[in-house]
């Protein structure tokens, strides 16, 4: 099944049960992915984390209800996964802008929040300039930590990692075991550990490629295994322009390729420079395999 046709199939199950319990692993079955590959795409394909798409859907349809309904408030907020009126009227507010009770109001105007339908749209397509490769197994020293496979937690975590380790001297530091002649040469790399969940949690690296040299307490030393990688270059200023590559990737490169990702790891290789110039150039580096 491609990405394109997982997400759908993933998303037509939520929607039937978005007035029960819904588990972000059996979520992630419907496209046969893991919880962690899949919260990922999805928020490349849909421009929103799987967890703010499910609470934005139930308080649509809880705005709807109240204001054509004679339904209690505490009955509403039950039927959509809230466990009391407060924390219910909270989020209402905070999405509609106006109370639960004002939504049962005569004018009450109220926020929509339609339900996804993805699809592969051609709209005259992009050039992305990216290779092909075989690499046999590479170690990498690294500073790791865990994130909360929940990616509204941690995309918003990892960024405060890329600076605490610009303050603290991890970057100095890696500095010292770049080599020209290494597999990234003079650049840092942010690694995302893809099939390694462990308590609903992933590492997330940030390192560089490693040959020899002592290693300092609180950095590791990482084997990436031999695998097929799809390398595609990025231009422009950090972070908007990896982004707006990610998308492109997996909306046109992906549906229409030979490969796949393999859910195995995926590299994002920043060389030295400023990072906010728009003639800034980087690589994502995805593992990969034949569909």
């Amino acid at each position: 099944m491609d990405w394109i046709a997982g997400i759908q199939s993933a998303i037509d199950y939520i929607e039937d049960n978005l007035t029960g319990e819904l588990d972000y692993d059996k979520i992630a079955s419907c496209a046969y992915s893991s919880s962690f590959h899949f919260q990922r795409v999805f928020g490349i394909l849909c421009g929103c984390t799987l967890g703010e798409y499910i609470r934005n859907r139930r308080l649509s349809l809880a705005g709807s209800e109240l204001a054509s309904s004679d339904e209690k408030v505490i009955d509403i907020a039950l039927k959509y996964g809230y466990d009391s009126p407060e924390s219910f009227g909270r989020a209402f507010t905070r999405f509609h802008g106006i109370t639960p009770s004002q939504a049962k109001k005569d004018g009450a105007k109220l926020k929509s929040f339609s339900r996804l339908s993805v699809k592969l749209i051609l709209d005259g397509g992009s050039i992305m300039n990216y290779r092909i490769e075989k690499k046999d197994a590479f170690d990498v020293i690294v500073k790791k930590r865990y994130y909360s496979t929940d990616f509204e937690v941690s995309k918003k975590q990892i960024p405060a990692f890329w600076d605490d380790c610009r303050k603290d001297g991890t970057i100095g530091e890696l500095c010292r075991y770049m080599k020209n002649d290494n597999v990234f040469g003079d650049s840092i790399v942010g690694i995302c550990f893809e099939n390694m969940e462990k308590d609903k949690q992933f590492p997330y690296a940030i390192g560089t490629a490693y040959s020899v040299g002592d290693v300092k307490e609180g950095y590791n030393i990482e084997t990436i295994p031999s695998h097929t990688w799809a390398i595609f270059e990025c231009t422009g200023a950090m972070p908007n322009a990896l982004q707006d590559l990610m998308h492109k990737i997996y909306t046109e490169f992906f549906p229409v390729s030979e490969y796949k990702p393999c859910g195995a790891f995926d590299i994002e290789v920043y060389p030295d420079g400023d990072i906010k110039s728009p003639q800034y150039k980087c690589e994502i580096w995805i593992a990969v395999e034949k569909k």
